[in-house]
């Protein structure tokens, strides 16, 4: 199975639809002791969000179902990761959460119409 794994990933390099994002955009010499843990968090959902592209690109590559069955639980356990992550995150930044929960608001005025 990991030499199946492994094909899959040189398959999806190849063809070019593994864009990761997860480039750190800061230097984190350069962030301030008080948003250092709101930078960690950000990257970490980033790398998480970076993982279920991933699982999820070479799901949908294989033809093997069980390859595709375990591909999808491990982007679903990155999804709890994701998830984790935002949780911390909504705790240490304010300002974070408010604009969340206005984007959310926004989305539910525009399907209402």
């Amino acid at each position: 199975m990991v030499v199946k794994i492994l094909m899959i990933i040189h398959h999806i390099q190849q063809i070019g639809v593994n864009k990761l994002l997860s480039k750190i955009p800061v230097d984190l010499k350069n962030v301030s002791e008080d948003d250092i843990d709101k930078e960690i968090l950000r990257a970490g959902i980033i790398a998480e969000l970076d993982a279920v592209n991933l699982y999820e690109q070479m799901a949908a590559l294989t033809k093997n179902e069980n390859v595709r069955e375990v591909l999808l639980d491990i982007a679903k356990e990155e999804k709890t990761h994701v998830g984790e992550f935002q949780a911390l995150l909504l705790r240490f930044d304010a300002q974070q959460k408010e604009e969340l929960e206005a984007g959310a608001e926004e989305v539910e005025e525009e399907l209402s119409k």
